[in-house]
């Protein structure tokens, strides 16, 4: 198994095919080369490939990613996507290693989110889990702020300061999702 990095613009028809095939979202299904490079321009594609370079795993790097908490914008690289071409054989797990080896050599400010009931997987992968933080994230919906659908923040690697700032997320303070036009 190898683990591999490619950025949006580098990666192959064939390629982006497999990945829109791998995450299943009924709305991309469709989506042609041209458009994924564009509308992913600011993401990394982060694998687990095969002695064939087939995908065993893979997860996305979204850059354009911002918190305002307390009035003070923060920018985390927000890791996304994670998905598995094979169910219980622990690539998965060894792409979210690998990735949080990376993320850690890089300084690379990420961070995650997830439902309260993938919390043993990420345990199992030794990545830090804020519980039922994310909830307290607002986002966006029309002209209403609503309540993320995740239940907790995963740290892949981040500052003890930044670390705090979130933990620190309650009812009474909220971070809100600010998303580029």
């Amino acid at each position: 198994m190898k683990y591999q990095i490619k950025e949006t613009k580098d990666l192959t028809e064939t390629e982006i095919e497999h990945i829109l095939e791998l995450w299943d979202i009924s709305a991309w299904n469709t989506m042609k080369a041209a458009y994924f490079h564009t509308f992913f321009k600011n993401s990394e594609f982060h694998f687990l490939m095969d002695a064939h370079e087939n995908i065993l795993a893979i997860m996305r790097i979204n850059f354009d990613f911002t918190l305002k908490i307390a009035d003070t914008d923060y920018s985390f690289a927000e890791a996304v996507g994670l998905v598995a071409a094979h169910k219980k054989k622990g690539y998965g797990a060894a792409l979210v290693r690998s990735f949080k080896e990376n993320a850690l050599q890089r300084n690379m400010e990420t961070i995650g989110f997830c439902h309260s009931d993938l919390r043993p997987f990420y345990e199992k992968c030794d990545i830090e889990i804020l519980q039922d933080k994310a909830k307290m994230i607002k986002e966006s919906i029309g002209s209403q702020w609503v309540n993320s659908e995740d239940d907790d923040i995963l740290i892949f690697h981040t500052s003890q300061e930044r670390k705090e700032l979130l933990n620190q997320l309650s009812s009474q303070n909220n971070a809100y999702l600010i998303t580029k036009e």
